[in-house]
């Protein structure tokens, strides 16, 4: 069996590689003699894929933010579709990545329509206000869903989408997380150090619009706690010189480290983070955050103006159970003072950070059980293998 998996980001990287993992654990199981093929990025050739490109670095949120990568995702589409012809695959599998996955989605069901497409991890279509094209076009491309929050499997239900909602894969990456105990002997963190998380990039623009307000709030909280010590993994390598030169710009008692995400998190105190995957990772492993997000102003005029842009919360924490659990600040909103006041609170006030544990506990119990990437695997298996007999 041939699968082809089409992703894109650092997030998507991260699930394809626990995806590609399962799939592999689960065809050995059936006596399947597996192949993967993939747009994705190291880890999920590290987990046994073969990539025919690396889409990491081409991510971007925003329109004005995406015209940098329009050649280069255009090139590897061009290369994957020319794949996809000569090597028709028994499934074509998509995470995340709406708009180059629904262009190979197209692709694919015009010129090879007995291929089977499972859309796993839709984009967040069903959170917007302003992307009922997309939605359409997810909808007209995709033969069977894999929903991991609730409400996306009762949204695409009620579209007449095939929906299975397995869970959310990050409660097997957090199965196996360290302790803050464990942690802390790893990156060799004292115990009594106040430990602050910090996660601005995953994404290349979010150097330029996270990096530098997320510093300044990181400079005037130290001022007001000098013991704080700011621990930085970095989610590719070509983002370590930036951020480096950032710490070293405001001064800053900081660390930072390759990778190491998980570790990181689970020794913080806290997390002042971007918005995004992360912020559920950081809410497994109970510790309290404050998420921001900002695009160029640019995008963000068109986005309200013409596009009439609007959501109910942007931290997927938050969405998950529909209400305000965690501080988020976007765009305008999101001012130093504002996060220094909210980290603060959330460092020192001892009933504020309790609220925070339970509402986490809440939110835990609405994403499922561990298992999710094996569930998701045979189901892709047995929806491959039954389309195609």
């Amino acid at each position: 069996m041939r699968i082809f998996i089409s992703t894109g980001e650092v997030s998507g990287d991260l699930q394809g590689s626990l995806l590609v993992a399962a799939l592999i654990r689960q065809a050995t199981i059936k006596g399947i003699d597996l192949e993967i093929l993939a747009l994705g990025g190291d880890r999920m050739a590290e987990a046994g894929a073969t990539l025919l490109g690396n889409t990491t670095r081409l991510s971007s949120l925003g329109l004005v933010e995406a015209l940098p990568f329009v050649i280069p995702t255009w090139q590897i589409q061009r290369r994957a579709r020319k794949y996809l012809r000569e090597h028709p695959p028994d499934a074509l599998i998509l995470i995340d990545y709406a708009g180059p996955n629904i262009e190979i989605g197209n692709y694919v069901r015009r010129y090879l329509p007995h291929v089977p497409i499972v859309y796993y991890i839709a984009p967040q279509s069903w959170v917007w206000t302003f992307t009922e094209r997309t939605t359409q076009q997810i909808i007209s491309i995709t033969d069977r869903l894999l929903a991991i929050f609730p409400e996306e499997a009762r949204f695409f239900e009620k579209k007449g989408v095939s929906v299975t909602w397995v869970g959310h894969p990050l409660l097997d990456r957090i199965a196996d997380a360290p302790s803050r105990e464990e942690a802390r002997l790893t990156l060799n963190i004292a115990p009594e150090q106040v430990a602050i998380a910090f996660l601005p990039a995953s994404r290349q623009q979010e150097l330029k619009y996270l990096l530098p307000v997320m510093c300044e709030a990181a400079q005037q909280i130290q001022a007001k706690i000098p013991q704080a010590h700011f621990y930085i993994p970095v989610s590719l390598a070509a983002y370590r010189s930036a951020i480096y030169k950032a710490v070293q710009k405001y001064q800053l008692n900081a660390t930072i480290f390759e990778g190491k995400t998980l570790e990181v998190i689970a020794a913080s105190d806290l997390a002042i983070t971007k918005s995004g995957t992360v912020n559920l990772e950081i809410a497994l492993l109970n510790v309290p955050q404050v998420v921001i997000y900002r695009v160029s102003q640019s995008t963000m005029w068109l986005a309200r103006r013409i596009f009439k842009f609007s959501i109910p919360f942007m931290s997927p924490v938050n969405l998950v159970v529909m209400r305000d659990l965690v501080p988020e600040f976007l765009q305008e909103k999101a001012i130093p003072e504002d996060i220094v006041e909210e980290s603060l609170d959330l460092l020192l006030n001892s009933e504020r950070r309790q609220q925070i544990f339970a509402d986490y506990q809440e939110m835990r119990e609405k994403l499922g059980d561990v298992g999710v990437c094996d569930r998701a695997a045979q189901e892709i298996l047995e929806f491959s293998f039954t389309t195609n007999e």
